[in-house]
């Protein structure tokens, strides 16, 4: 089976509605140190990275920043003394879609 990290990114077209809850399960399994979040009524896709020092939490958000700005789709990253906490959702679906999920899977691998 192809790993989420190498799935294509799906294009979302304008009548596409987020995943339910049951639906991103299948996901979130093959993601185990993510979680979902509900904010504002809008489900979410979180991660809290830990590093040494600020020095290496930052460099890790430049690189996830990297990979949105190659997808077109971006996160919100906190960068703090050795964390950075990763939240991807698609802000046009108010929720969260197959593409979250493939960036949190390339989010995992800046990090290894």
């Amino acid at each position: 089976m192809q790993s989420l990290a190498r799935t294509a990114f799906q294009p979302v077209s304008s009548d596409a509605m987020p995943l339910a809850h049951e639906a991103c399960q299948p996901h979130l399994a093959a993601l185990p140190e993510w979680q979902i979040i509900e904010h504002d009524g809008i489900m979410k896709l979180t991660r809290r990275f830990a590093f040494r020092d600020f020095a290496d939490a930052l460099a890790f958000t430049q690189r996830v920043g990297e990979v949105a700005e190659q997808a077109g789709h971006h996160p919100v990253l906190v960068t703090e003394w050795g964390y950075t906490t990763v939240t991807w959702w698609t802000h046009t679906l108010r929720g969260l879609h197959l593409n979250d999920f493939i960036l949190a899977a390339r989010t995992d691998e800046v990090v290894e």
